[in-house]
């Protein structure tokens, strides 16, 4: 999870915190920013023989390993091609700048929850000279129609798969034709940004390559759902990956060296990718299980969103200062040992509500709705402790 306003939190409440939430022994997910450098090590070294031949020497500037993961996404992407690069935010931003090029328009359509709107302190326009208008500015995904009835030319429609900020949310697989449609007859090409594509394929219905095939090009990361170290890939036409990849080159993106990047990359795509559908399913849930929990409880008001879930991720919205719940499941966390929420964040245009996201991964399978519904007796319970 990354900051979404400013943190003032201290470095050693932080670490209290982590400490807590890497040491639960029951959670629904695993808690990556808690895990020690030589835990980290250890994990990679036990995986990575199964993912890549490890008696091949290591990567220099773009090949060997490299070249295998971009080979890799290419194919269960069935795109032409695909390149490697150490950021989604370079490989997004390298994306959109090619295609302005291509189409002669510098305009890019996006949700105004998008990541290059709310997260990459305007590089967009900064670095790569491009501006961005709003088929929509409800928390939601655009409609064909909205896009069709936009009131200026726009080069390029970026679509995010799901929108996280919005809540993980998903198209329906007729509502996503019908926009990638629509931008077409406005003369404009698609970009995906597809940083969590891996765990759409269940809403949707459709396999990857069906996906990936409504867009010009995509963008995926390896640590958002597959839990690698870092770094992203963008797959589409060879000609597009080939300017993308000197580009690339020009901010700085081709390093020396990045196996253990691109290791944990080919580890998740063996290890995450075919659980990601059960994941989300049992997504549904946990989710129902948190509503029966938090209203069998009598809070006030709460909100689980969307549900069912899209993916394997989704949001609680609850009426209490965001300290307040965070400390209350840090709290949970050391005296039980279960983790059921992390961090909570207050919602600025809701004075008194506080949001924050939920992951059901691996070790959440495990869990039963009457697991559930006691975490959340638990956690409450802690809550009212806290506020006393």
């Amino acid at each position: 999870m990354y900051k979404r306003q400013v943190d003032d939190t201290s470095d050693e409440e932080r670490a209290r915190r982590l400490a807590a939430w890497g040491g639960a022994r029951r959670r629904l997910a695993e808690v990556a920013s808690a895990e020690t450098i030589g835990g980290r090590l250890a994990r990679l070294a036990a995986e990575a023989p199964a993912a890549y031949d490890l008696s091949e020497r290591t990567d220099v500037y773009g090949d060997g390993a490299v070249e295998a993961l971009e080979r890799r996404v290419a194919g269960l992407l069935g795109t032409e091609a695909a390149a490697f690069f150490p950021t989604g935010t370079m490989a997004q931003q390298i994306a959109l700048r090619c295609w302005a090029g291509r189409t002669g328009n510098a305009t890019v359509a996006l949700h105004p929850l998008a990541h290059p709107v709310r997260h990459e302190r305007d590089a967009l326009s900064v670095l790569g000279g491009l501006r961005t208008v709003h088929p929509t500015r409800e928390p939601r995904q655009p409609t064909a129609d909205e896009v069709r009835e936009m009131d200026e030319p726009f080069g390029t429609l970026m679509l995010e798969l799901p929108l996280r900020e919005a809540g993980f949310v998903l198209p329906s697989w007729e509502e996503l034709e019908a926009v990638t449609g629509a931008a077409r007859e406005r003369d404009a090409v698609v970009h995906v940004d597809g940083a969590r594509i891996w765990e759409c394929a269940r809403h949707l219905g459709r396999e990857l390559p069906e996906i990936a095939a409504l867009a010009d090009s995509v963008y995926v990361s390896f640590y958002k759902s597959l839990g690698g170290l870092s770094g992203a890939a963008l797959a589409g036409p060879e000609s597009l990956v080939a300017e993308a990849k000197a580009w690339r080159h020009r901010y700085g993106g081709q390093l020396y060296q990045q196996w253990p990047a691109v290791l944990a990359a080919l580890a998740g795509l063996d290890r995450e990718l075919p659980r990601l559908p059960s994941y989300a399913a049992h997504a549904g849930v946990v989710a129902g299980a948190l509503r029966e929990g938090l209203a069998a409880a009598g809070v006030p008001w709460f909100r689980v969103h969307p549900e069912p879930p899209h993916t394997h991720e989704f949001q609680v919205w609850l009426p209490y200062p965001a300290d307040a719940l965070t400390e209350a499941g840090t709290r949970q966390a050391e005296e039980t040992g279960t983790l059921l929420f992390r961090a909570w964040w207050d919602e600025q245009r809701v004075p008194g509500v506080a949001m924050t996201e939920v992951t059901v991964a691996g070790p959440g399978l495990e869990w039963t709705a009457r697991d559930v519904t006691e975490a959340v007796a638990g956690f409450l319970g802690f809550l009212e402790r806290t506020e006393g």
